[in-house]
This record gives C-alpha cells, sequence and structure tokens, in this order.
C-alpha cells in the first residue's frame, strides 16, 4: 500500500555520484527513489551536464530501474534557455554543446545562428572544434553576451576527466577578456527555477549532493536544508576545508529513510576523526 507523506516538503537531487556513478547504480538507490514515488514526495534530479534531453536522461535512469517520468528531470541546458528566455524573448544564440542544449534552446523559442547572436552558449561536448571556439571568440569582442550552462572544470567519464564546460569557458574568458555568466548549480538560479517547477518554498526544500562546490554551496546560499553523501566528489577528510557545513551527512542515499527525512535536525559538526 502507497502511503502519502510530507507533500508540503521536496527534494532537489544530484545524479552523478548521488544515484550513480558512471554507468553504476549506488546501492539502494533505487530503492530510496521507488520509496519517495511510493510516498508522494515531490523531487526532481539535477544535472550540470547540458548534452542530453530530460526525456535522455529520465530514459537513462529508467533502465537502470527507477521509474521515473521525464518530469522528474532538471537540466542547466533547461535553466539556461528558461533564463534567456526571461532576458530577451526569441533571441538568437551561437551553441557550443550538443543536443540537449540545443533542444532546450529551441523548446523556448530560440534560434540557433552562425552569425550576429545575441549569446553565445556554451555547454559540454565532445565534437567542438578551434575553429567553433575561434568563432565564438569574435562573436563575443562583437557584443554577444558569453553565457555559460555550467562552471563545471572536467566531466568525470568511464575512461578519466574530460573537460568540461568550465574548461572551454575558461579558454573564451581568456580569449577576449570578457567573464561568462553561469546558470548551472552552485548559481541559485538553476536551484531556484528547479524548487519553483515542483511548487515549494525555499524553507520546503532540501537539497541531496555529492559535492560541496555546487550542490551543497548551492542549497546554503538559498536557505535549503543539505544533505551530503559522501558516495561521490566530497570526503569526510575535506569537510574542513569549507566556510559552510550540510544539515547532515550520510554515506549515501541508501541511509535515508524518506518517512523521517524532513524531521528537523541542529547543523552538523562534522566528525573529521570518524
Amino acid at each position: 500500500m502507497n502511503r502519502t507523506v510530507h507533500k508540503n516538503h521536496g527534494l532537489l537531487i544530484d545524479m552523478d555520484g548521488v544515484i550513480y556513478r558512471g554507468s553504476e547504480l549506488i546501492p539502494g538507490a533505487d530503492e530510496f527513489v521507488s520509496q519517495l514515488i511510493d510516498d508522494g514526495i515531490p523531487f526532481s534530479f539535477l544535472t550540470n551536464n547540458s548534452q542530453r534531453t530530460r526525456r535522455d536522461v529520465a530514459t537513462k535512469l529508467r533502465r537502470m530501474g527507477m521509474s521515473v517520468e521525464d518530469e522528474h528531470v532538471y537540466t542547466c541546458a533547461m535553466a539556461t534557455a528558461s533564463f534567456l528566455a526571461d532576458q530577451k524573448p526569441f533571441g538568437t544564440a551561437y551553441v557550443i554543446g550538443e543536443g540537449g542544449l540545443h533542444s532546450a534552446l529551441h523548446d523556448v523559442g530560440y534560434s540557433i545562428v552562425d552569425t550576429q547572436p545575441d549569446y553565445v552558449v556554451v555547454g559540454e561536448g565532445r565534437t567542438f572544434t578551434m575553429e567553433m571556439l575561434e568563432r565564438a571568440c569574435n562573436m563575443v569582442k562583437g557584443g554577444a553576451k558569453l553565457i555559460a550552462t555550467n562552471m563545471d572544470p572536467n566531466c568525470p567519464t568511464q575512461h578519466g576527466l574530460r573537460p568540461g564546460c568550465g574548461a572551454i569557458v575558461a579558454l573564451l574568458e581568456s580569449a577576449t577578456g570578457v567573464k561568462a555568466f553561469s546558470v548551472g548549480k552552485p548559481s541559485p538560479i538553476m536551484t531556484r527555477a528547479a524548487r519553483k517547477e515542483l511548487g515549494l518554498t525555499a524553507s520546503e526544500t532540501t537539497i541531496i549532493g555529492d559535492t560541496m562546490e555546487t550542490d551543497i554551496l548551492g542549497g546554503v546560499q538559498l536557505g535549503y536544508r543539505t544533505i551530503l553523501v559522501l558516495s561521490g566528489g566530497t570526503q569526510r577528510e575535506d569537510l574542513a576545508n569549507f566556510a559552510y557545513q550540510p544539515d547532515r551527512i550520510v554515506n549515501s542515499v541508501a541511509d535515508l529513510d524518506p518517512g523521517s527525512l524532513f524531521v528537523h535536525e541542529e547543523k552538523v559538526v562534522a566528525n573529521l576523526a570518524g
């Protein structure tokens, strides 16, 4: 029998390092997500990877055994497109990125062009060329605004690290002397938009992530409750390096009980020896 609890609270959940590592599901993550669905707890998966559409990401999760819908996914490409549509409706963009970013921009009425764009928009990609970067530099110097879907310097892959959006943007910033405006985590633009899509207030929102510099920082900045899992990028001994701390630390989402997830707890002090 399904239970319905805590509909006035919800979760923003990072994926890589929280739900899976690469193509491997983190043990217990599927049961955790199933319980969220059974309990009727609103949640959204957040990703700073702009390559795939929300449907593509949801399909990957379903193939891993989770009964999620497309609407359970919110990408930095979607956040970027929404932001640009608010700034300049039906504008134009030159895009360094892949299908997920193109699709998100088209969905909000943007045209993707090769000359005189309003914005140069940079996401993850494996097919960009020096010619594309040169063209982007000249567009930015010509007045186009430089937008980053995120500033992650690298992307983990099965074969190691691949330069991420932040690395590509750093090249363009260095070449043009123009600083990019970033929309993805930890920017409040993305985490606020994802929260609003769930119909929640800040006090009703908890963010779960594995990285202090993105997920936890983004939550702290907006007054969300924060839960750090140690199954990904940040380890317990790293916590001494940060001026801010999560509200709770667990080894993985398998240690979280959705039924008691929203009980108020005092902010934890990291046990650096444990």
